[in-house]
């Protein structure tokens, strides 16, 4: 529910922050005090039209702030979670701006968010009917929630329903998403059958490109390697009389034991170099083995390099690496084994297709049953309540009717019908009814469903007095205050009847000062509203017998409201 409404600079509006409570908030004043421009303005956290020409004269910007109490509304807490704005408890604190220059911003408890995600969170937390809008059951999903909040067996129907036809839509996805896979496939197959043999053919393994690309290197520069071999084999062993480096370090070696005979701090070098003698006459060996091994055969060239023009052209084809071609053929062989197999799973798959959709039709079928029951229930009581609304010749249906095939909410379409008078036929209540009518008919609704209805927690009704009074406006009063003892319900009136059943009367005046007109808003309570219910009852002159009537006439609403 609404908890509070604070304004800054819309329209009369200054600097305003209203306070709301359980049950029936009653909003009076003198006509033009601004009552419809505070119900604009609670329209606008809403997600409502909001236009640059609402800013208070002088300001550049205009906010409106309102904080609600969302304990228990586990479908709007549902969706702020997929929306992923953060929930702290059950605040929910919404913030709206705009600047003269037509920047708008929306908050939710902080978290900036579109004006499209704002009116699916005000579907949630109220319904507004003025004499100019639409009632928000005329939508299609608010007409099921009307039907089905009417009877509690639809609920556990509606989720089996839901259930079926999420599994049905699953398997149709699978079922389509295999045969444009098959018929893909099927076009291809023989261009898939070609490039696999044509890899079969080369039969390339990974990390060879590497290994022939490194040897084919080698043997290009077979005579330069040969020549590089022979001076180093020379440089270490020696060529004619010249010593190589093994020769060299022997001589050493010998001159230093020599030397040793006389100081024997040289044994440390002796054994230093006769290891590195060693290791040099290792590698000479190594190297002369190498020289040996030497064989550049230009056939065994020629092969090496036919062997990566074929995989440079199996590359070029298929990917930049051989990897990348083996992970190709794996590809295409699992194409063409769905293009085998594919016949075994498309049978599998329509046939588990084929069940889903029967119990989607079954679950529809008990659906449609049970909405057709709830639907003569609130038609019948319905038509009552406008009765007793002064409208007597009102009749009320709800329709429901086969539907273009399954869809989320069921196989039904549903078509709400009013007429108003004698010897016509009902129509859409949409095309057939004034501004006043659905003011009165959205009352009867809530009246006659307000235990189990499935709409907003909270609700506006922006002088839905117009053209009653006498007992009808006491019929009228009386359901409003009945449906406020199930959610929080704003009403603005002019009726003095309607007045007296507040639970909480704010009175909405306007104010003059240097040249400006202000709004403000207060609660008034004992002596002030007994003053308020006589000028609204009586006009303007507060007479003992007006103040008195005002008082009698709270009492017997406060005896009303008892009885409910």
């Amino acid at each position: 529910m609404l908890s509070t409404l604070t304004v800054w600079n819309f329209a009369l509006l200054a600097r305003t922050e209203i306070n709301f409570g359980t049950g029936l908030n009653i909003l009076t004043g003198e006509t033009g005090a601004g009552k419809s421009i505070l119900i604009d303005a609670l329209g606008a956290v809403l997600g409502h039209r909001l236009s640059v020409d609402m800013i208070r004269t002088g300001c550049e910007w205009l906010r409106v702030e309102a904080v609600f109490d969302i304990e228990g509304e586990t479908e709007l807490i549902d969706f702020l979670k997929e929306e992923m704005i953060d929930l702290d408890g059950t605040e929910l604190i919404i913030t709206r701006q705009l600047t003269d220059k037509g920047k708008s911003s929306v908050l939710v408890n902080g978290c900036r968010t579109t004006l499209t995600v704002l009116k699916n969170i005000g579907e949630f937390l109220f319904d507004i009917h003025g004499q100019n809008e639409n009632l928000a059951l005329l939508k299609m999903e608010n007409k099921f929630r009307l039907v089905d909040g009417a009877i509690p067996e639809i609920k556990d129907a509606l989720r089996g329903y839901r259930i079926a036809y999420n599994e049905w839509q699953s398997a149709k996805r699978e079922l389509q998403e295999l045969e444009e896979s098959l018929a893909a496939a099927a076009e291809k197959k023989d261009l898939l059958t070609w490039q696999m043999e044509e890899i079969e053919k080369v039969k390339p393994t990974a990390g060879e490109y590497e290994k022939l690309e490194a040897e084919v290197t080698k043997l290009s520069n077979g005579e330069k390697i040969a020549e590089d071999i022979s001076e180093i084999s020379g440089l270490l062993g020696g060529v004619g009389e010249a010593p190589g480096v093994a020769d060299a370090l022997s001589q050493a070696i010998g001159r230093l034991e020599h030397l040793s005979r006389y100081d024997d701090s040289l044994d440390d070098l002796i054994d230093r170099l006769e290891n590195d003698r060693v290791d040099i006459v290792d590698v000479f060996a190594r190297i002369d083995d190498y020289h040996d091994s030497l064989d550049f055969d230009p056939g065994y060239l020629d092969r090496l390099q036919g062997r990566l023009d074929k995989l440079d052209r199996l590359k070029k084809k298929f990917g930049p690496t051989i990897e990348a071609v083996l992970e190709r053929y794996e590809e295409i062989k699992n194409d063409l084994s769905l293009i085998e197999n594919g016949d075994g799973d498309l049978d599998r798959l329509r046939k588990t297709a084929a069940a889903a959709e029967e119990r989607v039709h079954e679950e529809a079928e008990r659906l449609t049953a049970l909405r057709k029951k709830a639907a003569e229930k609130i038609s019948r009581d319905i038509t009552a309540e406008l009765k007793e609304l002064g409208m007597e010749k009102a009749c009320f249906t709800a329709e429901i009717r086969p539907g273009n095939g399954c869809g989320e909410m069921g196989a039904d379409e549903l078509e709400l019908l009013f007429s108003g008078n004698d010897g016509e036929p009902v129509k859409p209540l949409a095309k057939v009814a004034s501004g006043g009518e659905l003011s009165r008919i959205s009352l009867a609704i809530k009246s006659a469903a307000a235990e189990g209805d499935n709409l907003a927690p909270s609700m506006v009704f922006d002088e839905i007095d117009t053209g009653i009074g006498g007992r009808t406006a006491q019929m009228v009063a009386q359901r409003i205050a009945r449906v406020a003892k199930s959610r929080q319900v704003l009403c603005i009136t002019h009726l003095a009847a309607i007045a007296s059943m507040a639970d909480r009367h704010l009175y909405l005046a306007k104010e003059s000062e240097n040249g400006q007109t202000t709004t403000t808003v207060r609660i008034i309570e004992g002596q002030d509203e007994v003053a308020e219910i006589a000028r609204m009852a009586s006009g303007l002159e507060l007479s003992e017998a007006a103040l008195a009537n005002a008082r009698e006439m709270l009492e017997h609403a406060a005896a009303a409201k008892r009885m409910l």
